[in-house]
């Protein structure tokens, strides 16, 4: 009897200074979310290239492509708002249920860790705009954005970092596959959020 109630102590120590160190409240609703605006941000921005009234595949092809860019750099920008205040309220929800806090010590590290790479990305995606690499776009951040989720692995649930490898490998496909920017992108973004989301509703949610 009393080596099973140490065996217990022992554990929820060990669960205690887990949460203390990781960040244990995210939701898989904000991934699955997450993909559903990249697609669907991936359909507008497909409509827009080759059925819109004013086709931005014909501006490209005469060779007019900083300004259909423009638009949909813009596209990308209002879907990444978009998922990330979705997330932002899938997981309070989810810290409050717990509660816990939505800004812990944990989710600090987490945050720092995910936002470093990111600026870096997002600043290299920049020049390689203004520099007219417009190829390079779509696998720069599928890219930027694996190595995020490789470094935040540390301190949330580490089957984020598996999101991360796969992201990276879809981000090199995109470098080899030029032209194909906008599929790999869907598939990233889109295709592999949803994967993701339901993998861990069903590990987490369900088995809980």
């Amino acid at each position: 009897m009393n080596k099973s109630k140490s065996l217990y102590d022992l554990s929820q120590i060990r669960a205690i200074m887990e949460r203390s160190k990781k960040y244990l409240s995210l939701s898989p609703w904000a991934a699955i979310m997450a993909g559903v605006y990249a697609m669907l941000g991936a359909g507008i921005a497909y409509y827009k290239i080759y059925f819109a009234p004013v086709v931005l595949y014909d501006q490209i092809r005469q060779g007019d492509i900083k300004g259909p860019f423009i638009g949909l750099l813009l596209l990308a920008i209002s879907v990444l708002v978009l998922a990330t205040g979705t997330a932002l309220w899938f997981n309070y929800r989810k810290a409050s249920k717990a509660n816990e806090k939505l800004w812990s010590k944990a989710a600090i590290r987490l945050a720092i860790n995910f936002a470093i790479p990111m600026l870096a990305g997002g600043i290299f995606v920049m020049v390689l705009f203004l520099r007219g690499y417009y190829s390079l776009l779509a696998p720069s951040t599928l890219l930027f954005y694996g190595l995020a989720l490789l470094n935040a692995g540390n301190f949330t649930f580490t089957d984020i970092r598996n999101l991360g490898i796969s992201e990276i490998i879809i981000g090199l496909l995109a470098v080899i596959f030029p032209g194909k920017g906008l599929f790999f992108w869907t598939i990233g973004f889109g295709v592999l959020h949803i994967i993701y989301g339901v993998l861990m509703y069903r590990k987490y949610e369900l088995g809980s």
